[in-house]
């Protein structure tokens, strides 16, 4: 789904005008993002949460060549289903 057809989605069913509710997914997608920055899950209801991960430093072997390097840690965006839409899922 383009975020067009989202926007008139969401527009649509709060009743709002498409201006409004651009302004106030714009805002939403602003304070997830410095929640997200500072270090802070984000939980959304029904949804799931969002979560910044430390992912660990490894070992990898290059399959042809067996040469080890290492691959340092970074940060990882994780994205936890809340278990209604999991059982949602399940049904499909």
């Amino acid at each position: 789904m383009l975020t067009k057809e989202f926007l008139g989605l969401v527009a649509a069913k709060a009743e709002l005008s498409k201006k409004e509710t651009e302004q106030l997914l714009t805002t939403m997608n602003a304070i997830i993002r410095e929640n997200l920055i500072d270090g802070k899950s984000v939980q959304m209801q029904g949804l799931g949460a969002l979560e910044i991960k430390e992912r660990q430093a490894r070992m990898i072997v290059h399959p042809r060549t067996g040469e080890r390097s290492v691959v340092p840690s970074k940060n990882q965006l994780v994205f936890r289903p809340a278990g209604t839409i999991k059982d949602e899922f399940k049904k499909l």
